[in-house]
């Protein structure tokens, strides 16, 4: 098995003389190579046999990788490119520009993922963005070392591909936003982005969150500064579309036998990349996070998903998917990626 950037399609491979391997097509061979990184298990992304790059367009993104001599960071690896594969896999649904940096210094992106064991500094490596830079602490593929900073930092919700999502945030602020002419409209939703970021972070840490944060916010750590806020509500709209395609492509639908509103009802019969209206895919989102959290529950786990969406964060989240949806036709409009 495969899976083709090209087509965001997975295809069951033969396997060719000369190491190549082919999907035939309408009576035609189309010949494919495995992403160099196959070979750690770690990539099952395939590329046309005839391209100049070894890498698929997940790995290529890849700046630094993990000591692979490292028995440890090699399965850690695994968890983050199966966490990056899955966001570049949405980005692409979203047919949202990405390019590597190594072909544009300016708006490119790259990615680092490293270990506080490679870097003499005294201070850990912090996972966070910088200029098209997403650095990723591969610590956070630990399940005990990401639980034991969960309860530090009292989050009810930490996770590798939630990392990515924030992140990669930033990225498309620094992408879609910032010196456009949504700027204005971002500050409208958002707040005002030229408060100083280090003294706003200052404050968060020294003085913690303001009061009736939810009122307003996704995340506590939203309230620190209108990038955050940003980054915070990104990743939880691609949660969000994430979860309800997954949902589509089971043909699940929501009936709850005790519920006579049709506010907890839904049916997840359109892939929600193919949607335009905002307020439909709440609609379907609120009653499938009702059933889930409540599976949750009969298993005696967290809540699945722990977080409540307001009024204001809904308008903050409509205000992304508009972003997205205008950047994807103008994308198009001007001849792919």
């Amino acid at each position: 098995m495969g899976f083709v950037a090209e087509t965001l399609q997975p295809v069951a491979l033969n396997v060719e003389n000369n190491g190549l391997y082919s999907v035939t097509e309408k009576s035609k061979k189309i010949f494919y190579k495995y992403c160099s990184n196959h070979q750690y298990g770690v990539c099952n992304w395939v590329v046309p046999a005839e391209s100049k790059s070894s890498f698929c367009k997940a790995c290529e993104l890849n700046r630094t990788i993990p000591n692979l001599s490292k028995p440890e960071f090699v399965d850690r690896w695994r968890q983050i490119e199966n966490a990056k594969h899955r966001l570049v896999y949405q980005l692409l649904q979203m047919k949202l520009p990405l390019v590597n940096k190594l072909q544009n210094e300016q708006t490119g992106l790259v990615f680092d993922f490293m270990a506080d064991e490679t870097t003499n500094a005294k201070e850990k490596i912090l996972t966070g963005h910088d200029n098209g830079v997403i650095t990723i602490n591969i610590a956070e593929a630990d399940d005990i070392e990401r639980e034991m900073a969960r309860k530090q930092m009292d989050e009810v919700y930490r996770t590798l591909l939630g990392h990515f999502r924030h992140e990669i945030g930033h990225y498309y602020w620094d992408r879609l936003i910032d010196n456009t002419d949504k700027l204005e409209g971002f500050r409208k939703v958002f707040g005002d982005d030229t408060i100083d970021y280090a003294e706003a972070l200052k404050k968060y840490y020294s003085v913690g969150p303001l009061t009736n944060w939810n009122q307003n916010y996704i995340s506590a750590y939203a309230t620190m500064h209108p990038w955050e806020d940003w980054a915070e509500t990104w990743a939880h709209y691609l949660h969000i579309i994430d979860t309800l395609e997954t949902a589509y492509s089971f043909g699940m639908s929501v009936h709850p036998l005790v519920a006579e509103t049709k506010r907890l009802h839904a049916e997840i019969k359109k892939d929600p990349y193919d949607i335009e209206d905002f307020e439909a895919i709440m609609e379907l989102w609120f009653p499938l996070t009702f059933a889930m959290n409540s599976l949750n529950r009969s298993m005696g786990l967290r809540d699945i998903y722990p977080f409540v969406i307001t009024p204001a964060v809904k308008e903050k989240m409509k205000f992304i998917h508009e972003v997205i949806r205008l950047a994807s036709i103008q994308l198009l409009s001007s001849g792919g990626f």
